[in-house]
């Protein structure tokens, strides 16, 4: 794993666009390139107390969680994925990436190579919910999204890491 000052964060914000609510607050965080072969992703998450974990791929469809924040870790490949909604960004992402989402950040797969698979965690292993956009579940979901605490720990640096440069309560 890189240390933390050697590896490159980019940090998206996207607004609400009525369907996708985003987060009002905390931006998603990209760290590039932050595992290196032969390191066990899940227990450095675990021991970050992100957990829950499962391995796959992000769906295909626009989609979010109300009531927790996701890591996803890419393990291999890469893949196309649009991040914020419809009106969000599309990145690369690949492998030893890390996508930070806070609650409420829309996540679609557009595309992914043959071998492509990330894992995905939360903290505390909190049981996420599938949101989809749709009006009526709109005013309970967004307030959710507010009632959602700050993560104890960075996903990968632990209680020093760099979301908390970025994530401000």
């Amino acid at each position: 794993m890189k240390r933390a000052e050697d590896i490159e964060i980019i940090p998206i914000k996207v607004e609400d666009d009525s369907k996708i609510p985003n987060h009002p607050d905390f931006p998603l965080l990209i760290y590039k390139g932050v595992f290196e072969g032969g390191d066990n992703i899940t227990a450095i998450l675990n021991s970050n107390n992100w957990s829950g974990e499962w391995i796959g791929s992000v769906h295909p469809f626009h989609h979010y969680h109300s009531n927790t924040h996701e890591v996803l870790a890419v393990k291999q490949g890469h893949a196309a994925l649009q991040l914020g909604g419809e009106q969000g960004e599309v990145v690369e992402a690949e492998k030893g990436d890390v996508i930070i989402l806070p609650a409420g950040y829309g996540h679609k797969k557009i595309e992914e190579s043959d071998d492509y698979a990330n894992y995905g965690a939360y903290p505390g292993g909190v049981s996420f919910d599938m949101c989809y956009g749709e009006p009526g579940e709109r005013p309970e979901k967004v307030e959710n999204i507010k009632q959602v605490p700050m993560p104890e720990f960075d996903p990968v640096y632990g209680q020093d890491g760099s979301l908390f440069d970025y994530w401000q309560s």
